[in-house]
């Protein structure tokens, strides 16, 4: 038995997974509030809404691999698979797959998004939600650390990857149904995440990685100079030794940690009510076309942005490296329903509100010349994150373009950042015929999708194309 979401939250959702392995029982003590809790949540009442999981491994055979949702009857089976996302039911499964079928029918929103807190030294406090596909950075800008620069600033973790949100008073107000951490492990270092690091230090599992002479866990990329054990045993159970063709640890091996560990957990994560978004992020790793950022003109163009939001596929996402899948809110592997009848609800949910979050996309992977990425990224996200903020403050600073809202150059604190009058001007470059060719594989995309999608998404499109015309 656990929960998904605070205890006194009207969002939360109570489910039971029955399961033959300990590694799923140990991860959801970890990932849920799990036991008593539930079972006095679910009460006595007999027709109370909960989830039924069901999880073997079997004989772990990709081709008696089955994770099977049945949203009309709100149970999940998943059998011939040992991977947390499969087996964890309570994460992609209930979280967003069933979550996203129940949020369309009970008027709420399921999201594969971060949440995360802002707070100026004056104390001002803005909450952001954001979307990304795998391999763009989400647990990194989840616990972003600002730079020098931004003193006295406070970036703060709700979430790392789900985002339930409510309708009150004509705001959105989101929760994270989770209460740990699955992340990926090879990159992470104290380079990278100063934040994850602390936050995978005790108390924590983890799957896949190498184990050092000395006790230790190891992976690739833990090191930013390069350094590593002499000798480890790999996560096959062999021997390894810098001089191994294979890799020491899993590309895929994860952890998963407590919420409780993280040093910038924010202090309404527990909030039942929810925390109110000021603007919500859709961003993916595109080399080219896409600006660092820019703002959508209203909630439905913001709808559009998510909807055709596309990256460029790494080794996190089946496919070859390099082409650009499309990724409709970072939510194509995980919407529980018709991908139209999604974007209607999106639509709708955007007629309720008086007071919506403001919608931007960003693009931390921009290319120049050479292949190099003009953008520092990791801390430095926080001058972007900056800008949007004082956008949800009313700041005037923005210049109107074809795709929407773009930062002047003067409207981003670049101070004390080793960047190039020509590298920012590429950053926000609007390339007409990059656009062109972008708007081509949107009317693709959406043709793709079979006549499902809003009539309203179309003439976002036709709008877009008229204003590069003009």
């Amino acid at each position: 038995p656990y929960i998904m979401g605070p205890p006194d939250s009207p969002l939360t959702k109570v489910g039971f997974e029955i399961t033959d392995s300990i590694y799923v029982v140990l991860s959801m003590r970890i990932m849920t509030r799990m036991g008593a809790i539930a079972v006095k949540r679910l009460g006595h009442d007999l027709v109370a809404e909960w989830n039924r999981g069901v999880h073997s491994l079997l004989d772990v055979d990709p081709a008696r691999r089955f994770i099977c949702h049945f949203p009309q009857d709100n149970t999940i089976i998943s059998v011939g698979s040992g991977y947390g996302g499969n087996v964890l039911l309570s994460k992609k499964c209930l979280a967003l797959r069933i979550g996203s079928y129940l949020a369309r029918k009970q008027g709420w929103m399921a999201e594969h998004m971060l949440i995360l807190g802002v707070e100026s030294p004056e104390g001002k406090k803005h909450y952001v939600a954001a979307a990304f596909p795998s391999a763009c950075g989400k647990t990194n800008f989840a616990m972003l650390i600002p730079p020098k620069h931004f003193a006295g600033w406070k970036v703060t973790t709700v979430g790392d990857d789900i985002a339930w949100m409510q309708i009150r008073d004509g705001r959105l107000f989101a929760v994270n149904p989770e209460n740990g951490y699955f992340g990926v492990v090879p990159g992470t270092n104290y380079k990278s995440n100063p934040n994850a690091m602390k936050s995978i230090a005790h108390d924590l599992l983890y799957t896949n990685v190498a184990l050092t002479d000395d006790g230790d866990v190891w992976w690739e990329g833990k090191d930013p100079d390069g350094s590593g054990p002499n000798h480890a045993i790999d996560w096959r159970g062999n021997d390894w030794t810098p001089d191994s063709k294979e890799k020491a640890a899993h590309p895929n091996s994860r952890f998963t940690a407590p919420v409780r560990n993280n040093p910038v957990l924010d202090p309404d994560f527990e909030k039942g009510e929810g925390v109110p978004i000021s603007a919500i992020i859709f961003g993916g790793r595109r080399s080219n076309t896409m600006p660092l950022v820019f703002q959508s003109f209203d909630w439905e163009h913001g709808v559009y942005l998510g909807a055709t939001m596309a990256s460029e596929t790494t080794a996190a996402a089946t496919g070859a490296v390099g082409q650009v899948r499309r990724d409709p809110m970072a939510m194509l592997p995980f919407c529980g329903y018709n991908i139209g009848d999604y974007f209607r609800h999106w639509l709708a949910v955007g007629k309720r509100l008086t007071n919506p979050p403001l919608i931007f996309n960003v693009n931390w992977f921009r290319k120049g010349e050479g292949g190099k990425f003009l953008w520092p990224g990791f801390g430095d996200n926080m001058r972007v994150l900056k800008w949007i903020i004082d956008r949800c403050e009313g700041s005037n600073g923005a210049l109107k373009s074809p795709i929407g809202w773009l930062p002047g150059l003067h409207d981003l604190d670049l101070a004390e950042l080793d960047l190039d009058r020509k590298s920012v001007d590429e950053l926000l470059e609007i390339d007409h015929e990059d656009w062109k060719k972008e708007l081509a594989e949107h009317k693709k995309f959406f043709d793709s999708l079979g006549g499902v999608v809003p009539q309203e998404l179309t003439n976002q499109r036709e709008q877009l194309a008229a204003r590069f015309a003009e």
